[in-house]
């Protein structure tokens, strides 16, 4: 809330809602700071863990046959991108999440030690921890992410909106910087300097082993499911990676509409519009020549997830309604 003129910070690699929950106040004690999101920064590259000891129950994406058995499960923001991934799974195969589990805030590099010590069942969060628990032999994964929705947004690259509007050359300058810093970590010529780089203790602090094989697309789930080269990898540039869609945003909202994270009559047209500056976003592609990645409209269109079920971005209602499990909030 800070911003850097008050000792904090005016930006981060941020789990796409967040600008939002952020911007509404949601999450800072009903402060309202206006986020601006500039970038996507991956599709795919989540997971949901299980313990070793639902292993015989050889669960991928119907959770059904845990409903009873499971307890207790973690996300790492509520509201958050591994919130909704959760919630939606578990209520596709009729869990209700807080009725029938808790679930739970923990932060990634806290995930596998809090599985090893039994203090919780399963949990959904970006790579390299969801290798990390197969590695170590801790738990197995249910799905990588890019099976439940093929090619899903997930963190974004955000900034405070105040700094951006008095800061617009620096902030193109940031954008582009991003943008090609994504480029080139979608080459795969440089997947293993990258893994070598993001393994360091001054960031992901975990072997290159836990992160190498899932960025060449190779999942060892950990209970005999493998896939081999499979484009459900992590994404950085590659099919409009980095191109803030608006639709994806408008997806993310109905969603925190459906658990109680804003009131039902939230005008979410108008708040992707206010918080979405996928404007900048195309000024900065076109100032370094990339034209050819940017998309012909704001929408990918409609989505359909693991179930079968549609998200219309053109009616977001309906989907809503179609929803059996939710907690609207009035």
């Amino acid at each position: 809330m800070l911003g850097s003129d008050g000792g904090g910070i005016d930006g981060a690699h941020i789990l796409t809602p967040m600008p939002y929950l952020i911007s509404e106040g949601i999450v800072t004690d009903g402060k309202k700071v206006p986020m601006y999101i500039l970038a996507r920064l991956n599709l795919n590259g989540q997971g949901i863990s299980l313990s070793n000891a639902f292993k015989d129950k050889n669960v991928t994406l119907d959770s059904a046959p845990l409903k009873g058995a499971l307890k207790k499960v973690a996300v790492t923001f509520p509201g958050g991108t591994h919130d909704m991934w959760m919630r939606y799974w578990l209520a596709a195969g009729g869990i209700e999440p807080v009725k029938d589990l808790d679930v739970i805030v923990v932060p990634p590099a806290q995930m596998v030690a809090n599985v090893k010590a039994g203090a919780m069942d399963a949990f959904c969060v970006g790579e390299p921890w969801p290798l990390q628990t197969v590695n170590q032999d801790v738990g197995y994964t249910a799905f990588t992410t890019g099976e439940f929705w093929k090619d899903h947004p997930e963190k974004a690259f955000a900034m405070r909106g105040e700094w951006v509007d008095k800061n617009p050359k620096a902030t193109k300058a940031l954008l582009m910087a991003v943008q090609e810093a994504q480029q080139w970590c979608d080459n795969p010529s440089n997947y293993e300097e990258m893994c070598q780089i993001v393994g360091r203790d001054e960031w992901f602090k975990v072997p290159v082993a836990d992160i190498l094989d899932r960025t060449k697309g190779n999942f060892d789930m950990g209970n005999g499911r493998k896939l081999e080269n499979s484009d459900l990898r992590q994404t950085y540039w590659n099919r409009n990676a980095s191109y803030p869609f608006k639709s994806h945003d408008l997806w993310f909202l109905t969603e925190n509409i459906r658990w109680g994270y804003y009131p039902a009559d939230t005008d979410t047209k108008k708040l992707v519009d206010a918080v979405n500056r996928e404007d900048l976003w195309r000024e900065a592609a076109k100032a370094w020549g990339q034209e050819a990645a940017i998309p012909a409209s704001t929408s990918r269109g409609v989505e359909t997830f693991f179930d079968g079920v549609k998200f219309d971005p053109e009616n977001p209602k309906a989907y809503l309604d179609s929803l059996k499990i939710k907690s609207l909030k009035a």
